[in-house]
């Protein structure tokens, strides 16, 4: 969530009722982002769906934390997880936040960029990376194909989805052919505001359409747009 896009209580129920496992709010303003009050009240749009089905999302706070105030700060406005980025802090860094974050009954994810960094995240003790700033599938699936995990530990992967400078939706194919490799989830954010709120291109569709397929042997990403076909299989979990 962006703060240029739509207020939280617009988009909030949207992230909800299209399937979404989780929402995250881009706490940063110095990078053009939310505030932590974002965060609260999109904390507080969620809670509204309390015995509802489906019910509240989990809300990550986003924001480039470089200091454990930044985790208190996000566990007081109601988040349940923040991202904490290696490549800024390292893995020193990594290792105490993922315990500050434990105390405050936080998870931690960590944005990785190499097979490099995700090893020593979770060396460090994480529990899901997210693989970042890197283009393409080959790229993100080398950084944890050798991923080596101790036993009796398991590693949500995280595949984050880069918008495309385009209409089409190569997105969503992309999203399939990251669940193909292995990857848990997705993390997807400018790419569901891309198509601004045409019916079958709005951040739920796109949701829907991410979910929708397990595999790009047997569709195109226009299927649950009704501009092909595809079977219903489902892409398992998606971030925002």
């Amino acid at each position: 969530f962006l703060s240029e896009i739509l207020p939280p209580e617009t988009l909030s129920p949207v992230f909800r009722e299209f399937g979404a496992a989780a929402v995250a709010v881009l706490a940063d303003e110095r990078t053009g982002g939310c505030s932590y009050d974002d965060v609260v009240a999109m904390v507080a749009e969620q809670k509204e769906a309390q015995g509802e089905v489906p019910g509240p999302l989990p809300v990550i706070s986003s924001d480039l934390i470089v200091d454990e105030i930044q985790i208190a700060r996000a566990a007081d406005a109601g988040a349940k997880a923040v991202t904490v980025t290696y490549e800024v802090v390292g893995v020193e860094k990594v290792t105490q936040f993922i315990k500050d974050a434990k105390a405050l009954g936080l998870e931690v994810i960590v944005n990785v960029n190499s097979a490099e960094e995700a090893q020593g995240a979770v060396d460090a003790g994480a529990s899901i990376i997210s693989i970042t700033g890197v283009d393409g599938v080959d790229g993100k699936y080398a950084a944890i194909e050798s991923l080596s995990v101790p036993e009796g530990r398991s590693v949500c992967t995280v595949a984050n989805i880069l918008a495309k400078d385009n209409k089409a939706l190569e997105e969503v194919e992309e999203a399939w052919m990251c669940r193909d490799k292995g990857f848990n989830c997705v993390w997807v954010s400018d790419a569901l505001y891309k198509s601004g709120i045409d019916p079958t291109e709005h951040p739920g569709a796109i949701i829907n359409s991410m979910k929708a397929k397990s595999s790009v042997k047997y569709a195109s990403p226009k299927a649950r747009s009704g501009k092909g076909e595809g079977a219903r299989e489902y892409l398992g979990d998606i971030m925002m």
